[in-house]
């Protein structure tokens, strides 16, 4: 006997369901979303690497008259960053072109900043009667005013003759120079940062035991003549370390390289500025791959200069780093206490209720009040208390009673909190009841069960939880510009000195390093391409810290899913 089976219910007219059009729209709606998404990423991708790939330099000869020039000379040499087309203005017009004409003009990237006061310059290519890629054209990138473009005379060494550059031995010899110079900044930076640090930090806590001496000089004499005595050769030893740092200084602007500029002016350079150099129209394609790996190295490795647009983002990518994983681990167990008491102990009822709607409007409130609230909570309040019970010498100077890393990963650990219990109530739900009550009839009590059962069958849906409370903590920065982040930190939050961990020093975020960069910077043109390259890095980081995350709740449910059979 065969089954009838039952007819579709179409509603309205037509031989199609009238839910199809929706359907289409949530596709294309999909779809726009994901080509906007790959769009917006494709975008940050080229521009982020094309900032490490070494272009050509060009030499522009103008025309007579031209408005481009600089100090009269005809001769400008840069690289060619930017073509657009613009329409010309009536004040414009000249050998009888007419107004609103569209005309090209090529932004070309100057270098010299010192002398030129200007870094970038529009030039119209109208006004240039020639083009030239000489291969003596030199990039300097120096430790101030950003890069130098220029024709290399004669090397100036002391004690010496100087060497002319079309000496078979002057590229050697400014190699050689440079590596020199290279290794005495890291001995410089080695004695300031490292051994002179040390000694000020001893010098620092020296000076507050002696303040607490102070206040019963008759009974602690002895002491305070010990301090003074110590105090004494830590000077001694931070004055013969500083006069070496001097001495290493004074042999930095020892040698120099002299160039000329495409408008013909001379510039003495001490080699002890350069931090690299080389001739953009000499190199083939296998060394514009290998001075890319360079540049790439260079920002992820070395500390930024110039506001920012020069050197590297090492610090910026430390300390995201750091207060992305701080986060995790205050947000973890808070997050997941919370979602077993709601889930497992409390009485489900109207206050439960109440305070499951009281967490997801918590994932709405704007991240600047959560800010606000760690400002006031945890510096002033938290960190105000710590300092007039265990820092007191130190007062009117604060220790944690100010913005630090520690702060900001607790202001960010209540901004995800509610992301990590909602999605550990998720897993904890998933968990079929069949398994508690094997276990409870076993003999385990409801903790056990918890424990050893319930979580470790939730944990890859925990994970989940954690994921996304770190996508969105690494990416904040409305909050950490009032809990501790800064512009540049001159030390790290994890450093050699004891006790390594310094959770109450300021510290730099990716996240505000796009937005310095993006709003801040003195040279907006500069810093343009930067932002492009610390974007993709902030995507990359968060990227690499969720993939992380990904394989670990991976192999757990493998774990998991093995442990079943």
């Amino acid at each position: 006997m065969e089954q009838a089976v039952p007819k579709m219910k179409y509603f309205g007219t037509g031989n199609k369901p009238t839910g199809e059009p929706f359907v289409w729209c949530a596709a294309m709606g999909l779809t726009l979303g994901l080509t906007l998404i790959v769009s917006l990423m494709g975008l940050i991708l080229v521009k982020g690497v094309a900032v490490f790939w070494p272009d050509r330099a060009v030499v522009l000869e103008l025309k007579p008259g031209s408005t481009a020039r600089l100090g009269g000379s005809e001769y400008l040499a840069g690289v060619v960053t930017k073509e657009q087309k613009i329409l010309r203005r009536a004040k414009d017009i000249s050998g009888g072109e007419d107004a609103g004409r569209e005309r090209m003009e090529w932004q070309l990237f100057l270098g010299n900043k010192d002398i030129y006061g200007i870094s970038f310059k529009y030039v119209d290519y109208a006004d240039i009667s020639r083009t030239a890629y000489p291969e003596d054209l030199i990039r300097i990138e120096r430790m101030e005013y950003g890069d130098a473009f220029g024709f290399p005379v004669y090397l100036e060494i002391a004690g010496e003759d100087p060497i002319e550059f079309s000496s078979a031995a002057f590229l050697p010899r400014l190699h050689a120079l440079v590596r020199d110079v290279s290794h005495r900044w890291d001995e410089i930076r080695k004695i300031e940062r490292d051994e002179i640090g040390a000694i000020n930090l001893k010098i620092e806590r020296l000076r507050l035991r002696k303040k607490k001496l102070d206040r019963d000089v008759a009974q602690n004499a002895d002491a305070l003549e010990e301090a003074a005595l110590k105090l004494t050769d830590l000077q001694n030893r931070y004055n013969v370390l500083a006069a070496e740092a001097t001495d290493l200084r004074q042999q930095q602007s020892r040698d120099a390289l002299v160039y000329q500029l495409a408008t013909d002016q001379k510039k003495r350079l001490p080699v002890g500025e350069v931090v690299h150099f080389y001739f953009p129209n000499r190199l083939n394609f296998i060394d514009r791959v290998g001075l890319f790996f360079h540049r790439l190295w260079v920002f992820l490795s070395e500390t930024p200069r110039e506001a920012n647009t020069e050197g590297g983002a090492f610090p910026a990518i430390f300390g995201t780093f750091v207060m992305t994983v701080l986060m995790s681990v205050a947000v973890m167990p808070f997050g997941v206490l919370a979602a077993i008491y709601l889930r497992e102990y409390a009485k489900q009822g109207i206050l439960v209720r109440s305070v499951r709607i009281a967490v997801n409007n918590l994932a709405g409130v704007p991240s600047i009040v959560f800010g606000v609230f760690g400002l006031g909570f945890f510096v002033y309040f938290v960190g105000g208390s710590i300092d007039r019970l265990f820092y007191s010498d130190a007062l009117p100077t604060p220790t944690f009673g100010t913005g630090g890393i520690f702060w900001a990963s607790l202001t960010l650990a209540l901004l995800t909190v509610p992301v990590v219990i909602v999605a550990t109530e998720e897993a904890l739900a998933s968990v079929p009841r069949g398994v508690r009550e094997g276990s409870l009839a076993c003999g385990a009590s409801k903790w056990q069960t918890i424990l050893n059962v319930v979580l470790p069958a939730s944990a890859p849906g925990i994970l989940t939880g954690l994921i996304l409370a770190m996508a969105r903590g690494a990416s904040e920065v409305a909050p950490l510009m009032l809990v501790g982040v800064v512009k540049l930190a001159p030390t790290l939050p994890v450093d050699g000195l004891f006790p390594f961990f310094h959770l109450e020093r300021k510290f730099m975020h990716l996240g505000f390093y796009i937005y310095d960069l993006g709003f801040q910077s003195p040279d907006s043109e500069a810093a343009k391409p930067m932002v492009f390259a610390a974007t993709l890095l902030l995507i990359a980081l968060v990227v690499v810290l969720n993939l992380g995350a990904v394989l670990v709740r991976q192999r757990l449910r493998k774990k998991i899913m093995a442990g079943a059979f």
